[in-house]
């Protein structure tokens, strides 16, 4: 009978780990590198806003399929465009993409939202708003927030 050393025992584990992993990762390979284009971007369309930025971050494929498809940001810009038209499309008309539109108008979108509705109309006082209730706005904006609040 033929002994084996332990090192030698610890290298042929190691070694079957590794072809063990390599055909795992054959088998879940990146479905941007096996689908066509269109597809990959029909999935990432289903997408919201918090997970598409998400899968932009998970890997360099997936980011740039993500940063190639403008149009993947549209839908979530137009949402956006429900509170802030006049600033997307001022946006759109200057020739800013999607993607660079949502990101200039999305924390906007959301500050304007609240104001609009009424959640800062009770303040009594500046120090009692807090940071994510600010971003900078137009005189416009804060004009259709005044007459909002004229209204309440």
């Amino acid at each position: 009978m033929q002994k084996t050393s332990k090192k030698n025992k610890q290298s042929s584990a190691t070694s079957n780990e590794l072809h063990s992993n390599k055909k795992k990762k054959e088998l879940f390979q990146n479905f941007v590198d096996i689908l066509p284009l269109e597809i990959c971007y029909k999935i990432f369309s289903e997408l919201d806003i918090k997970s598409l930025c998400a899968a932009a971050a998970t890997c360099t494929k997936w980011n740039e399929v993500i940063e190639a498809g403008d149009h993947l940001w549209r839908n979530h810009c137009l949402m956006v465009r429900t509170v802030c038209q006049r600033e997307i499309d001022g946006d759109r008309g200057n020739g800013y993409s999607w993607k660079v539109t949502l990101l200039r108008n999305y924390w906007k979108s959301k500050v304007k939202h609240a104001w609009l509705n009424g959640k800062y109309s009770n303040i009594l006082s500046s120090s009692l708003l807090s940071e994510n209730s600010m971003c900078p706005m137009d005189a416009e904006t804060w004009g259709e927030i005044l007459e909002a609040e004229l209204e309440r």
